[in-house]
């Protein structure tokens, strides 16, 4: 056989083994270059009232994880329920980002699901999205009480990661605030 017959061998095996090592990786621990930095400057209106504004420093003084979630995304309102349950522990303060959305809709999809959230921020633009790398919905940060990212949670929260992963990071930073 002739050597150069083997080059379409080579180049699927390589490939194979490229897309191979690409399964082993976990979707949800998608690097973000916002850890212990600031949150992004914004300026957005309040989901249920459009006459509200925030702006980056609404995010300092305490802990909070922030949601980003959609009315449109199926994962989202699978992980809902644990997002409430979060809020009836009243461990930390939710701030709910609704991304890419229209505001009826995330109105109305808050009022039969329950509103979790201490601030909902509405993001059609994706202006506090971009500035945070999200990728996808659902994903949640932990930002501490200087408005500091310190974690990126990409995926539904469910209790587990809840219980083992963000409250534990919540807690340290809680203890560490000054």
């Amino acid at each position: 056989m002739k050597p150069a017959a083997l080059i379409p061998l080579a180049i699927f095996l390589v490939l194979g083994g490229l897309f191979a090592m690409g399964l082993t990786k976990d979707p949800s621990a998608i690097k973000t270059q916002m850890i212990d930095r600031p949150v992004p400057d914004f300026i957005l209106t309040d989901l249920r009232d459009e006459t509200v504004t925030y702006t980056q420093a609404d995010l300092r003084g305490q802990v909070s994880l922030v949601n980003v979630f959609g009315s449109w995304c199926t994962p989202c309102a699978v992980e809902h329920p644990t997002i409430v349950d979060i809020g009836q522990q009243d461990v930390v303060r939710i701030v709910g980002v609704n991304w890419r959305d229209e505001r009826a809709a995330g109105q109305a999809w808050l009022n039969r699901l329950g509103n979790p959230y201490d601030i909902v921020l509405f993001d059609d633009l994706s202006l506090l999205a971009i500035g945070l790398g999200v990728t996808g919905a659902p994903e949640s940060f932990i930002v501490d009480a200087s408005g500091t990212v310190r974690y990126k949670h990409t995926g539904m929260v469910t209790p587990q990661i809840w219980r083992d992963t963000l409250l534990p990071i919540i807690n340290d930073l809680k203890k560490s605030a000054p």
